[in-house]
């Protein structure tokens, strides 16, 4: 579903197809897998753009299509404020980087999270159970949380179209916008964005607006896994391809070079839009005749603008100066017999776009920011002579596959100068080199490719959480593992200290073990076959004066440190510790701001602990901190860490998954069973993942890597307890 359906209905010439990259792009991967796709029926939900009675008047004309329509019908004024006052004035500008274009008006936001629900109420009258729904682009952001709450079990995917800006940028939006958008993109299984530094700004921002930290572009939100993942828009590479040697086009192609012998043709095509940096286009074409007047009479700038929403207010301004510097351009440079500039502003056929793409030397796309920009892709695939030069910015989402083009910076108007003369001058055995490779990118990767990609995935997480979401140690499943334990000759017990072992403490050093935890862990580490571990954040003086006495192994700081039973401590990690006064420095500044927070300092670590603080002031400045952190620590060899209510910094590659990992490389066991409760006992759950007779237990109601949930300390404790005797029993019959 989109923002628009992919008709239009006019009121005189009945339905038409709509223009658009996303309309192209869903109806070719359609058309070429439609005997593939594993779905009964497909519905397009979208507004029509005209009146309940129009559509019921127009229905019946509708063309035949891959899917049917579920139009959504919203008031005029409504739509208006939806889509021109919030879309298009707000996200479309911010999210593009141009902050100093976004209109904050409270009433069009009400407008567009309305406009948003009657999307929900038109597709609830439709979704099944096992139904899957793909949301796309900006104008849906909220629409996806919305179902989820709905239908929890539903599957869920959103593509984003545009850039995802960077969280300096996001966070210009009132805080009520930035929680609601952004959460309600996480109510979708799996979120796609064209390029990684789209995913790396989105998943920055869930960690400062929501105080969510991703393990490996995996974020755990409302006890589900949610993946944020890359997956770049591509096109029907086949089709443009093909048509190179399509006889309408060969036809015109001839004509228009018959027309030119001698002359070089640049053409862009864009929509009117303010991110497109058409001006700074038409000045580098300006400066390059200036400094190149050999060219004078050789060359001609093809220029097609098709009109997009110059209604409003930027847009009609925009249209003015370009309008005002073509006419200079051709005023001051052409004469009778040449006119440097060729405008057109209208909308081209397939036909004549093809003309152009295939008839032209070289193609200039540099916009000033563009989520992908298809047209350079086209323009590559449609150059079955594998000849053409294409000049795209480097701002552009295309410039990352797209390498074997010249890329510019769309603000530095000599660099592009400087390129349009270099491609004109290329040779055409170095184009043809340039091309093949490109060519081969897009044909490998193209719209069929990219979205079985994309479905794929969804797919994908939709199993990993059914795997991995909350699942709580049932009768079955203790029976499981008791008869797993009791046929075991060798086992592993894993077991974190703080919120598993005994419940979390406003101070950390009142949250001492009890003496029935004790005598449990005592108990269990008193069979031959048990190898218990205690494997805590705790520094590694604290774990020995209150677990030293057991036979059990320690593991201190997340797994910088180990005690292995009657002998001493070892690590594997070189003391590096002079990073420590400067973070130590960083964190004062934030014990200082936000009352009852602390510092600890352990062997390995340096730690901010904000249990006891205001919430919402402590998850201000957790994320501050963290932001400041990721500065100062981008090229040291250190880690930043979420714990529970603490923020770690410490040696990188210091972790209980690879903790983990150590112990079982030395030995072999035919039971295993880890208990954590945080993001840092996540790491053992991972690692632990693919072993045989393994019970990994998550403490508390959330989403992990772990197979099991339990709720509570005491229901670990009451495990542990049953567990052990076991043994006991078993002693004593």
């Amino acid at each position: 579903m989109a923002n628009r359906l992919p008709i239009t209905i006019d009121a005189e010439a009945g339905p038409t197809p709509s223009s658009g990259g996303l309309v192209t792009a869903i109806s070719s991967y359609l058309a070429q897998a439609s005997d593939k796709i594993d779905f009964s029926e497909i519905f397009w939900t979208g507004v029509p753009g005209c009146s309940p009675v129009s559509w019921r008047e127009a229905e019946y004309r509708l063309p035949s299509s891959d899917y049917s329509y579920i139009p959504v019908f919203t008031p005029k004024h409504q739509y208006e404020a939806y889509y021109n006052g919030f879309s298009n004035s707000v996200l479309w500008p911010l999210f593009h980087y141009f902050p100093s274009y976004v209109e904050y008006d409270f009433e069009n936001y009400h407008h567009y999270m309305h406009v948003n629900q009657l999307f929900f109420e038109a597709l609830v009258k439709h979704i099944r159970p096992n139904d899957v729904v793909w949301i796309h682009d900006y104008h849906l952001l909220p629409l996806a949380g919305m179902l989820r709450k709905a239908y929890p079990q539903i599957t869920i995917g959103f593509f984003l179209h545009i850039p995802f800006p960077s969280f300096e940028i996001i966070r210009l939006l009132p805080h009520q916008w930035q929680q609601e958008l952004i959460a309600g993109m996480l109510g979708a299984d799996l979120i796609g964005f064209h390029t990684i530094d789209y995913a790396a700004h989105f998943l920055h921002s869930v960690r400062m607006v929501l105080g969510i930290d991703h393990d490996m572009h995996v974020v755990r939100f409302n006890n589900r896994l949610i993946k944020i993942d890359v997956f770049p828009i591509s096109i029907d590479y086949q089709k443009f391809n093909d048509a190179y040697d399509d006889e309408a086009v060969h036809m015109a192609r001839r004509s228009l070079q018959e027309k030119m012998p001698d002359t070089k043709i640049i053409f862009s095509v864009d929509r009117l839009d303010y991110t497109k940096g058409l001006l700074n286009r038409l000045k580098a074409y300006e400066l390059f005749l200036q400094q190149n007047p050999q060219f004078h009479e050789k060359v001609v700038f093809n220029l097609v603008i098709v009109p997009s929403r110059d209604t409003i207010q930027k847009y009609a301004e925009r249209k003015s100066i370009i309008n005002e510097t073509i006419s200079g351009i051709n005023s001051k440079l052409g004469n009778y017999h040449w006119q440097p500039v060729v405008y057109q502003y209208n909308t081209l056929s397939f036909e004549n776009m093809l003309t152009l793409y295939t008839a032209c030397h070289l193609a200039l796309i540099t916009p000033l920011r563009d989520g992908m920009n298809l047209v350079s892709k086209e323009f590559v695939a449609s150059r079955k002579d594998k000849k053409g030069v294409l000049i795209v910015s480097e701002m552009a989402g295309a410039a990352r596959e797209l390498t074997d083009a010249l890329t510019i910076n769309p603000n530095d108007i000599r660099e592009m100068a400087d390129k349009i003369k270099q491609g004109l001058e290329m040779s055409g055995e170095e184009q043809t080199r340039r091309m093949t490779t490109m060519q081969k990118r897009l044909s490998y990767y193209d719209v069929k490719a990219w979205a079985d990609d994309f479905l794929t995935q969804l797919s994908s997480i939709k199993k990993k959480q059914q795997k991995f979401g909350v699942k709580f140690l049932d009768e079955m499943s203790r029976i499981e593992l008791i008869d797993t334990y009791r046929k075991a000759d060798k086992r592993l017990f894993l077991l974190d200290y703080d919120g598993t072992l005994v419940p979390f403490s406003s101070r950390p050093e009142e949250a001492l073990p009890t003496q029935q935890v004790l005598q449990v862990i005592s108990q269990l580490a008193e069979s031959e076959e048990n190898d218990v571990y205690i494997i805590s954040g705790r520094d590694g003086e604290w774990l020995e004066q209150w677990f030293g006495d057991l036979p059990v192994n320690l593991i201190a700081e997340h797994g910088a440190r180990t005690k292995y039973k009657n002998s001493l401590w070892t690590s594997d990690v070189a003391a590096r510790n002079n990073w420590k006064e400067p973070i130590q420095k960083v964190m004062e500044v934030y014990v200082r701001r936000c009352a009852h927070s602390f510092i600890e300092e352990k062997n390995y670590s340096m730690v901010w602990h904000y249990r006891n603080a205001d919430p919402e002031q402590a998850k201000l400045r957790s994320m501050e901190m963290i932001s400041e952190l990721n500065e100062y620590t981008g090229s040291l060899d250190l880690q930043i860490l979420m714990g529970n209510k603490v923020v770690e910094v410490r040696n990188y590659g210091v972790d209980k998954g690879s903790a983990a990992k150590k112990v079982l490389a030395n030995k072999t066991y035919d039971f295993i069973m880890a208990v954590g409760d945080d993001y840092t006992d996540e790491d053992i759950f991972k690692a632990l993942a693919d072993k045989k007779n393994c019970f990994t237990i998550k403490v508390g109601a959330e989403a992990s890597f772990a197979q099991y949930n339990l709720l509570t300390t005491n229901m670990v404790i009451a495990t542990l307890d049953m567990i052990s005797n076991l043994d006991f029993v078993a002693l004593n019959r």
